[in-house]
């Protein structure tokens, strides 16, 4: 009976998953066979930036995609690996439980919550260190100012959504590498101190090593999370469709997610074909992510904590 139940819930989680692209599929092939100077006419706000195609359009969306979601897993991955070595090898018992109910908690937070702590509070305070940045890293294309000189007045820009989006996955990562490190063999350890290591030594040569592919896979976790964000995003970002790579300048970027819930309630029948044509292209990429992260961790799952 539990085998069967085991193999029933593996198999309904696959037909579920071939049913969400079913359908992505079909109802966005309206979209993806009509011609561009048709689906022009039917859909007014297509190529509003500047009368781009409907390809062009999932490009700069896509671009921008992937870009605020870098700048998130940047911020995101350090830090979330240091708490979880913090509260697995470092804090005390009882401060490390505390922590980590903490980190766990921030997970229960909805996402348009961050979204208007995100633009009432950080905003403001984000908008100062934004000319800091641009006064001395200004010479970095990341970094440079607008061309009035200056960053933008209103902080709405793709590094604020992206500062937000890695408070909102430090938890997940945090979470999955802390039960990793924890599953670390115990004689591993003890052999690397009964050697002299001191501890921070014995982290490098038994704890990071047993970790890694569980570290990645967490990670690329983090990012799916990232990837699919979209109140967050919507509330935060000043929206635009360029290849700009300025971070600190406003109306240049967007994501797919933030794009489609922008679009959605003014969408005719058209219009929702063309943004599910969206949400397929960000189901791929977020398949495809998680496929390479399966990848990675099998690569190295019989020494690590992966298993």
């Amino acid at each position: 009976m539990f085998g069967g139940l085991s193999a029933g819930a593996a198999t309904l989680i696959l037909v579920t998953l071939a049913a969400v692209a079913t359908f992505l599929f079909i109802e966005a092939w309206p979209a993806m066979s009509a011609s561009t100077a048709e689906l022009a006419d039917k859909v007014h706000w297509l190529g509003d930036e500047s009368g781009e195609t409907l390809i062009a359009t999932i490009g700069f969306l896509v671009y921008g995609t992937i870009l605020i979601s870098a700048i998130a897993l940047l911020i995101a991955t350090p830090l979330s690996v240091g708490i979880a070595l913090f509260i697995s090898h470092y804090a005390p018992r009882k401060l490390a439980q505390g922590l980590g109910y903490l980190i766990d908690l921030l997970a229960a937070i909805p996402s348009v919550v961050y979204g208007l702590w995100g633009a009432i509070v950080v905003i403001p305070v984000l908008q100062p260190f934004y000319e800091v940045l641009e006064r001395y890293l200004g010479w970095i294309p990341l970094f440079a100012a607008g061309d009035d000189g200056t960053v933008s007045g209103t902080g709405r820009v793709a590094m604020s959504a992206g500062i937000v989006l890695a408070i909102m996955i430090i938890p997940i990562i945090t979470a999955v590498t802390r039960e990793v490190f924890l599953q670390t063999p115990t004689l591993h350890e003890e052999a690397a101190l009964a050697m002299g290591a001191t501890r921070w030594e014995m982290v490098k040569m038994a704890v990071f090593p047993f970790g890694r592919s569980g570290m990645i896979g967490a990670t690329m976790l983090g990012l799916g999370r990232a990837l699919g964000e979209t109140m967050a995003v919507y509330m935060i970002l000043s929206p635009g469709l360029t290849f700009s790579p300025y971070i600190l300048q406003s109306a240049q970027h967007n994501t797919i997610a933030s794009y489609i819930a922008l679009q959605f309630p003014e969408a005719n029948s058209d219009g929702v074909s063309a943004l599910i044509t969206m949400g397929l292209a960000l189901f791929v990429i977020t398949l495809l992510v998680n496929m390479a992260a399966r990848w990675v961790v099998s690569r190295r799952s019989e020494f690590s904590g992966a298993n």
